[in-house]
């Protein structure tokens, strides 16, 4: 079973160029200081059952493209494929927001054509991992994603939100190197209103015109980078 916290019943920037409704699964394997969803890292009931939720979807499907499912880390979830595939069946687009520690659910819901759109967070570069995500995890799991996403044939995305705590210049680049030959990388802006870390509250952001140069110096490893 999926275990899922709350929809969001309509999006207009979660699925690119789709009207979308939005699924945000419970837990996280990660502990990132700056993440601007808290509540589903470490998530307290209630939780909101599948059979509640695609009745949610099948009410909403005439208004919208997609479902987006987002976290958390939805790929926590064994059953994640099933609850897909009653997604699909109601005749709808799906796209998946992953951190990546997962390959091999990823290559599963690729190989059963069940996701339509990926978008991974890059958090750092791979040596950096632990110190911004604050858990050890095996580094080979995030390259395996990455190559896997790049040559699935699906549209995607990288995501990198860059706060100058935790991210330097020649941290980009070397993130540019991991990614190298990707078709869509988004540089997001740190926002410090909501995060699980209560010390990053403070924290500030780089401002546009430092993002734009991060965006110019990551540009020769990647087609397309734009800023959010």
């Amino acid at each position: 079973m999926v275990i899922i916290k709350d929809v969001l019943e309509s999006s207009f920037i979660d699925y690119p160029k789709k009207i979308s409704l939005v699924i945000f699964t419970a837990g996280c394997n990660f502990r990132c200081h700056y993440c601007h969803n808290p509540e589903l890292v470490e998530p307290e009931l209630p939780f909101m059952s599948e059979e509640k939720t695609l009745k949610k979807i099948e009410s909403k499907k005439d208004w919208i493209d997609g479902v987006v499912i987002t976290g958390g880390e939805p790929t926590l979830h064994a059953d994640l494929p099933e609850f897909i595939k009653k997604i699909k069946e109601m005749g709808l687009m799906v796209k998946l927001d992953t951190n990546g520690t997962n390959p091999e659910m990823i290559r599963k819901l690729m190989e059963e054509e069940l996701i339509d759109y990926i978008a991974m967070d890059v958090k750092a570069p791979l040596e950096e991992y632990s110190k911004v995500t604050s858990v050890k995890i095996d580094e080979s799991l995030i390259k395996k994603s990455i190559e896997l996403i790049k040559n699935s044939g699906i549209e995607y995305e990288f995501r990198t939100t860059i706060l100058p705590k935790l991210l330097k210049e020649e941290d980009i680049i070397k993130i540019g190197y991991l990614l190298n030959g990707a078709k869509l990388l988004a540089l997001q802006t740190f926002k410090n209103k909501k995060t699980l870390d209560s010390e990053y509250k403070t924290q500030k952001s780089y401002l546009q015109p430092q993002m734009e140069h991060f965006s110019r110096v990551i540009k020769p490893f990647v087609k397309t980078v734009i800023t959010r």
